[in-house]
């Protein structure tokens, strides 16, 4: 009989806990489950060792030959996809015991399209909160939204249409920070406004009426832009405390690994960051509010956090403002590396898909609002 659950596994930002998260996946999941595993262009060692581990394992092993944005690759493995619930999985994810089967639960017991997990962050694992689910809008600019009621005053410009967006988004990510026992009494399984993408499990009949997740997100809000999406289908999303996975690359994570690092740069590229959140404003006609502001500054804050300021903090022998001067150097540096990497991907993008062969598309039943699907180059290995 074949599991009701199918694992997608896609890379989040590096490949160096995809080892630790595998095993960890098999050691405390006894819920029955297939899994496809995305990888996506990854370093040669960790080739090997996904290629030998899909043989023993037998699980389905789908590779594509240049880097994909995330929803790229839960794509990519969603095309592969035959049973009733596919759950998507980042490649740096700890897991605890039970984790998959309170999922399953959720969504049983209420119907629930999507369930998200307690998502904790940083070692020891399982102790810190990142996400307990989280809103958008108020419950009343919620209400209005799903309707498709602007909550934003419409003035016509000059042009004569509404120069403003319809709806303003906040992002408010529930007990992020707090440590599990100290709120362990507020985390109850309830409707929620979003849940991320480190753990999240959806009825796979969902996108027979939404189509593929939306690839114009290649960086960031793509967890928002697929709940707004699913509300306004109709659908619910869960929060499930008693499933609880720790992603290991929170800022400040562990130090990155030298073979990682060109699929870092492109993951967190400016190029990437702004497409998204300018497709995020545009597709939902949201104002340009100080969410959109901030983050707009705040381009490339990751590969500050994760690269610049870990190296420089290994020269004690500089004073605190010299430090402080070199960092903001290396900001101006490593923007202009950024841009000139992310232009090679880009072309050797453009190269490798000159060569791609059409592929008919699973999903048919798409939205005009969802960009369409195109599946990448790969090459699939199975023994399932």
């Amino acid at each position: 009989m074949e599991p009701e659950v199918t694992l997608v596994v896609v890379p989040r930002e590096r490949f160096q806990f995809a080892e630790k998260s595998l095993e960890s996946l098999y050691e405390n999941t006894s819920f029955p489950f297939k899994l496809i595993y995305v990888d996506n262009n990854s370093p040669a060692r960790l080739r090997r060792y996904l290629k030998s581990q899909a043989q023993a394992k037998g699980f389905q092993l789908v590779r594509s030959e240049y880097y994909l944005s995330p929803n790229q690759a839960r794509n990519l493995g969603l095309r592969h996809v035959h049973s009733k619930y596919v759950v998507f999985v980042d490649n740096d994810v700890i897991f605890s015991p039970g984790w998959l089967k309170a999922l399953v639960n959720c969504t049983k017991e209420t119907g629930a399209t999507v369930v998200g997990s307690l998502v904790c962050q940083y070692q020891p694992v399982h102790e810190i909160i990142h996400c307990a689910g989280g809103e958008y809008m108020s419950p009343e600019e919620l209400a209005k939204f799903v309707k498709g009621e602007p909550t934003v005053p419409q003035v016509p410009g000059e042009t004569g249409k509404c120069e403003t967006g319809k709806w303003t988004v906040h992002e408010k990510t529930y007990f992020q920070n707090r440590r599990v026992e100290e709120v362990s009494d507020r985390l109850k399984r309830k409707p929620t406004g979003f849940v991320e993408f480190h753990a999240m499990l959806v009825q796979t009949s969902l996108f027979e009426q939404i189509g593929y997740l939306d690839e114009g997100f290649s960086c960031t809000k793509e967890y928002i832009d697929f709940c707004m999406t699913v509300i306004r289908a109709g659908g619910t999303v869960y929060f499930e405390p008693a499933s609880v996975v720790t992603f290991l690359t929170h800022p400040p994570a562990p130090p990155l690994n030298w073979a990682d690092l060109p699929y870092f740069m492109i993951r967190w590229s400016d190029a990437w960051e702004r497409e998204s959140l300018m497709h995020f404003q545009e597709k939902w006609n949201l104002t340009e509010s100080k969410y959109f502001q901030k983050r707009y500054k705040k381009l490339g804050w990751r590969r500050r956090e994760e690269l610049i300021k870990p190296w420089v903090a290994q020269l004690p022998f500089l004073s605190k403002e010299r430090a402080k001067e070199l960092e903001k150097q290396l900001v101006i540096w490593e923007r202009k590396l950024n841009h000139y990497w992310f232009d090679r991907y880009t072309c050797k993008l453009a190269k490798a898909k000159r060569t791609q062969p059409p592929r008919k598309n699973k999903f048919t039943h798409q939205t005009d609002a969802l960009h369409s699907f195109t599946p990448p180059l790969e090459k699939a290995s199975a023994d399932s």
